[in-house]
């Protein structure tokens, strides 16, 4: 049943703008009564944990951008007109280049680019600026290290390296040489002062002929989530000492699905195992009917609203660790970007990251004027 806190945060949030607005027959409430008994715990309970932590409203930020110090520091004076207060920065990417010095089998492999050549005086940068600073590594897909050691890659039954459509190759989640590679760069990360390791594609590939994807070990479908969860409870007793916190990005439609996707993300094994999950629920990229929207890019508010009442269902009091990344490109303007933190904060949340590649984002949407009077009038 809804209780007083969750009554108290009805009504601090206002009126949704035309934009955002629930479409016909979509509950204006974050949560009914009769959701909130299948969660198996209650609403006001999670919405305490959410509160009891800290509230990141975040930005993604390209490695080149935040690594130039004239880029750097033009983004903090535009970040410090708007209620961002945490920076998402790719030290190592999908193409596998690892963007910061220090990691010593990327000297030597060649996957080192020096995009962030003094980590410590951009974080230094943030920190002065009073941002909360996450650290993010894509892990199992990898362009460079497959072509220099072969026999840490996904390979075809041939031996060959295994390639999406497109191209593209991975390293095998199995492999423990693999593991330590990436957690050398979270170490690094800690050490320098990363406030949390943010780890992307902690997956399996798609986009491609799967059923040719040989592994170290054998492949199933309940090996591949167990591994993943044996990677995470890997990285949390490495990076123990440092005191770091570690979260991990999916598919925004593993708050829904009722399996892994084919690619071994179970987010229930995966928040246990971490301290934040972040849904990449970009809703340009859902599937026109998706959720029987007809189309999913043209309705945010709803997108959001659908995903975030799922993961309620899957996860109960783990959904509080749910920060999910929203979409500030492909034309959305300012409501687009609202109606979507407007879903979040109505599903108990007050954690989001806005994602653009190109580091181009919506400043009016989410001014403290704008943030008040549209998303949460308490807002100080």
């Amino acid at each position: 049943m809804h209780n007083i806190a969750l009554s108290l945060l009805l009504a601090s949030v206002p009126a949704l703008p035309a934009a955002a607005q629930p479409g016909a027959g979509t509950a204006a409430l974050p949560v009914s009564t009769a959701t909130a008994a299948k969660v198996g715990v209650s609403t006001s309970a999670i919405r305490e944990l959410v509160l009891a932590d800290r509230r990141v409203r975040g930005i993604h930020l390209s490695s080149w951008g935040a690594g130039s110090q004239k880029i750097r520091r033009e983004l903090i004076r535009k970040i410090s007109g708007t209620v961002i207060n945490a920076v998402v920065i790719a030290v190592k990417e999908t193409d596998g280049k690892v963007y910061m010095p220090g990691v010593e089998k990327a000297h030597k492999w060649g996957s080192y680019v020096p995009a962030i050549a003094q980590p410590e005086a951009m974080l230094k940068d943030f920190k002065d600026a009073g941002l909360y600073t996450m650290a993010r590594i894509v892990v199992f897909k990898d362009k460079i290290i497959p072509k220099i050691r072969p026999d840490l890659a996904v390979t075809n039954p041939g031996g060959d390296l295994w390639r999406s459509r497109n191209g593209a190759t991975w390293v095998d989640p199995y492999n423990r040489e693999v593991w330590d590679y990436v957690l050398d760069l979270a170490e690094l990360s800690a050490k320098l002062g990363f406030d949390e390791i943010q780890f992307d594609y902690i997956r399996y590939p798609s986009e491609g002929n799967t059923a040719l994807c040989r592994y170290a070990k054998p492949h199933s479908r309940q090996a591949a989530i167990q591994n993943l969860g044996e990677f995470l409870r890997y990285a949390h007793k490495r990076l123990e000492p440092y005191k770091v916190k570690l979260s991990v990005d999916v598919f925004g439609l593993t708050t829904s699905v009722k399996d892994d996707m084919g690619i071994g993300q179970d987010i229930k094994v995966l928040a246990a195992n971490s301290d934040y999950v972040y849904p990449m629920m970009y809703p340009s990229h859902y599937a026109p009917g998706e959720y029987n929207i007809p189309n999913p890019t043209a309705s945010p508010y709803k997108v959001i609203n659908r995903g975030l009442k799922d993961a309620m269902l899957k996860l109960g009091p783990d959904y509080a660790k749910m920060r999910p990344y929203l979409q500030d490109f492909w034309r959305y303007g300012p409501a687009d970007v609202r109606a979507q933190i407007i879903a979040t904060r109505l599903n108990l949340l007050e954690s989001w990251v806005l994602w653009n590649p190109s580091n181009n984002y919506t400043w009016a949407a989410i001014t403290p004027q704008a943030y008040r009077s549209l998303v949460d009038p308490e807002y100080k």
